[in-house]
């Protein structure tokens, strides 16, 4: 008998099936579907929603998708991945060079050989991160414990060791009710910039809700290297109390906050119907003879562009410390005025108040109609303008009434109809 029938029988006299091998299936998903997955979060965000996910988005989720989606934008090989799979026109068309040249095929993610982005320091990885997988930091996976402490100048102080929080408790309710009226659109995320860092406010850093309760204030003194040893640098700074919504608590250096918010972070508005009942309360106290305090103004632009003349009722609703003629004398050259002259149509002055509550009360009062457009600057610069909306004069004029007399708590601005309704 050859071995081919002696290896036959053997497989054939097999009543256990010992011999019936079949090779385990691996439960880790490759680099392809991760990629996968991560792109169909955005899909079904936008089946759920009719619309992509924004950076002015009130819902932490939805601003993580928006950077989610913008990584991928800029990456021209996840994008041929993801081509098939992009039922809503997400992404941008790859523009491939058609002249007798066979179309590149696309390689996997583990295959392609990309030329890979530099990395100088630890925001570069951060920031690297278009699947997310480095957001938020609930598990402590930056609390170092082992590195040098020139390490702090890097920007490792944001991620000082948190620690449990023991009273939060008083804390917990604060933070649903943040995240109650980030939801229902009381609340929003704006960019953060230093000067709204303020004890008793909220922040999102990461994805991550927290709150900065308080701030002890120091000055520091700073040297750069040993070549400047002798050259000692002051500045304030100081230990903050900030706590997350995940029930820890750090006490990272004022300025360390700062930065990881300006790189990673969003400010949390305050809450937009305590703020107007508060405003009210003060502005129903104002007379005539009390400090004049500036104006509010509403203007019209003289654009020639065809985006913005082909939008009626368009009006820009700004507060000025001085004369609006002369505020607006260098209007071509501002992108706050659209880069255009423009005609004054309405302007109220002010006394014994803060002007810019005003203004922010208008802004929010009508900002379901805010203008969407960016305009550029004479070096080139993209700014998105964010004082200009679509209602009608007279409704404007009405709005201003109201708030005069205290009932503005109580309308809504009726952006489809370009009417005030009742609440």
């Amino acid at each position: 008998m050859d071995k081919d029938k002696i290896l036959d029988n053997i497989f054939n006299n097999d009543p256990l099936g010992l011999l019936n091998f079949k090779p385990k299936n691996s439960n880790v998903r490759t680099a392809d579907e991760r990629l996968l997955s991560s792109f169909q979060e955005i899909n079904d965000f936008v089946d759920s929603n009719g619309k992509e996910p924004t950076a002015n988005a009130s819902n932490i989720s939805e601003f993580q998708l928006y950077s989610r989606l913008k990584n991928l934008k800029e990456d021209e090989t996840k994008i041929g991945l993801l081509k098939e799979h992009d039922i809503h026109n997400l992404l941008p068309v790859i523009k491939t060079n058609q002249v007798n040249e066979p179309q590149a095929e696309y390689l996997s993610a583990d295959q392609a050989g990309n030329k890979p982005k530099e990395i100088n320091s630890i925001d570069d990885l951060l920031s690297d991160d278009s699947l997310d997988i480095l957001g938020g930091d609930s598990e402590g996976l930056f609390d170092f414990k082992h590195t040098p402490k020139d390490y702090e100048r890097a920007q490792a102080d944001f991620v000082a060791r948190r620690k449990p929080c023991k009273d939060f408790d008083k804390y917990e309710n604060l933070f649903k009710e943040v995240q109650k009226d980030l939801a229902s659109g009381k609340r929003k995320l704006i960019e953060f910039k230093e000067t709204l860092l303020k004890a008793g406010n909220f922040y999102v850093n990461n994805g991550i809700l927290l709150y900065l309760e308080s701030i002890e204030y120091e000055t520091r003194k700073w040297s750069r290297g040993e070549k400047e040893k002798n050259r000692i640098r002051k500045f304030d700074d100081g230990r903050t109390r900030t706590i997350f919504e995940n029930g820890t608590e750090s006490n990272m250096y004022f300025r360390s906050l700062a930065k990881a918010l300006i790189m990673h972070g969003r400010a949390v508005t305050q809450n937009i119907s305590k703020v107007n009942e508060d405003f009210i309360e003060k502005f129903s106290n104002i007379t005539n003879e009390d400090e004049e305090a500036g104006y509010i103004y509403v203007l019209k632009s003289k654009s020639k562009d065809e985006r913005i003349t082909s939008i009626q009722n368009l009006f820009k609703i700004g507060y000025s410390k001085t004369d609006v003629e002369e505020r607006i004398k260098n209007a071509e050259k501002e992108p706050t005025y659209l880069m255009a002259a423009v005609s004054i149509q309405g302007a109220w002055k002010c006394f014994n108040m803060n002007p810019q509550k005003l203004e922010q009360l208008l802004h929010n009062f009508f900002g379901n109609s805010c203008l969407e457009l960016d305009v550029f600057d004479e070096k080139g610069k993209r700014h998105t303008p964010r004082e200009w909306f679509i209602a009608p004069m007279g409704v404007i004029e009405q709005a201003i009434e109201l708030i005069i007399n205290g009932e503005i708590i109580n309308y809504k601005f009726d952006a489809e109809n370009m009417t005030i309704i009742g609440k």
